[in-house]
């Protein structure tokens, strides 16, 4: 693929994360399957677009991270890395509504899917994989408890949004050679 082609199709995703996170706000879930259907595809868009900046604009990414004050930092990097933990749980034996839990407070705002909390997860049994990645898969998983367990969904996934949008942005407009 020809690097326009490539500018465009990061293009059309950061369009479809921004989409999907805005419909979290507008989004009244029956139950919590269905909260979850809709954060679980927020969780794709958004770990989609940061694993193709992470190819693909390396430089890019840093720089946009370098950018921020050093105190938002660890807010960046692990809402990003709990949200990578969240996908790679997506596919094993969790449920995935347990994921999220719906606000103590009732009310218009409460009823939308973005008001909804991310739940405290015990530990995930990592016996079944491979040692080396065991670390890795752990580190995720502390930075889900750190950075998305207590928080809503919405607030989460505006952290995302925002960095994914600056570090997409700079890289579908054409950055200067050096920047990238």
């Amino acid at each position: 693929m020809d690097a326009t082609a490539e500018e465009r199709a990061l293009e059309w995703s950061l369009t479809g994360m921004r989409d999907v996170i805005e419909r979290l706000a507008v989004h009244q879930p029956a139950d919590a399957e269905a909260a979850f259907e809709a954060v679980g595809e927020a969780v794709w868009w958004a770990t989609i677009i940061d694993a193709r900046l992470i190819r693909q604009y390396m430089d890019v990414y840093d720089a946009i991270l370098a950018a921020h004050p050093q105190a938002q930092h660890p807010v960046i990097e692990g809402t990003l890395t709990g949200l990578r933990f969240v996908r790679n749980q997506l596919s094993e034996d969790w449920p995935q509504a347990a994921f999220i839990e719906p606000p103590a407070r009732g009310g218009d705002e409460a009823a939308m899917t973005s008001a909804w909390r991310w739940a405290h997860l015990p530990e995930p049994g990592l016996a079944a994989m491979p040692t080396h990645v065991q670390p890795w898969e752990m580190t995720r998983y502390q930075a889900y408890q750190d950075w998305l367990a207590g928080n809503t969904v919405g607030r989460v996934f505006q952290r995302a949004a925002d960095f994914l949008n600056l570090a997409g942005g700079r890289a579908t407009a054409g950055a200067p050679a050096g920047f990238r």
